[in-house]
């Protein structure tokens, strides 16, 4: 695992006087899945968003390059052509559209029909409640359809960089298993993920490094295997 897909320098958001995020630095490399944990409010995912370009009005300094580019001045819509996915808190689909829309519209930047039937096939293959559902509206699915629906419309563009966002929030625990199987075999094929969730312990086991923020800052990095056996972690994070 080498090479930088994603660095972040000195980044600080701030609302009015509210200081959000207050000069974090985290980097990303090829292959790694990189776990960001923290209790509600840290500004977990106001860094995500900070990435994306996705903010409401604030201020923001400090440099965010993707693949060895600064992303400065990018427009989010134009991240999915660079291979930059992400999956939203609230995961965000298009509710008034069907499932199978969904993901047409998770590859509107390809154009090798054979190549997103077969994905499309794939996904529906992962997740059967989807190809069951084919038709049907996604604003009528569960939340945990929704995850499994946004995950796979992320996953569309075949990107580089994935980021999700609290995806087990408000998910059964059955569902939380399924998602977290798909993030790890994802892992596994070599996309690169950082993972933004507050069940710091799955996060973790399935993590190679991980980061704490508190307050806005990072507070902790390392190897997975060594925060879950941190007792900091431990006690703040992992309820032990």
């Amino acid at each position: 695992m080498s090479g930088n897909v994603l660095k972040v320098s000195g980044l600080k958001v701030a609302y009015g006087g509210i200081k959000a995020v207050k000069g974090i630095d985290l980097e990303v490399n090829k292959g790694e899945l990189i776990a960001l944990i923290g209790a509600n409010g840290a500004g977990k995912t106001t860094t995500l968003k900070a990435i994306t370009g996705t903010l409401p009005p604030c201020t923001v300094e400090g440099s965010v390059s993707y693949m060895g580019e600064s992303l400065k001045g990018s427009k989010s819509f134009h991240l999915v052509e660079k291979k930059l996915a992400m999956v939203p808190e609230g995961r965000g689909v298009f509710t008034r559209m069907s499932i199978q829309e969904n993901l047409m519209m998770g590859a509107y930047t390809r154009d090798d029909k054979a190549g997103i039937e077969a994905d499309i096939a794939r996904w529906f293959d992962v997740f059967p409640r989807l190809k069951e559902r084919a038709a049907q509206m996604a604003g009528t699915l569960s939340g945990g359809e929704q995850q499994m629906l946004a995950m796979a419309r992320a996953l569309m563009c075949h990107p580089n960089l994935l980021l999700l966002d609290e995806p087990s929030m408000g998910l059964s625990p059955i569902m939380v298993e399924k998602i977290f199987e798909v993030i790890r075999n994802v892992s596994k094929e070599g996309i690169t993920i950082l993972l933004v969730e507050q069940n710091a312990k799955l996060a973790l086991q399935a993590a190679d490094r991980g980061y704490v923020m508190d307050s806005g800052l990072i507070t902790m990095t390392g190897n997975a295997s060594d925060m879950l056996d941190d007792p900091r972690v431990k006690a703040a994070y992992l309820g032990e």
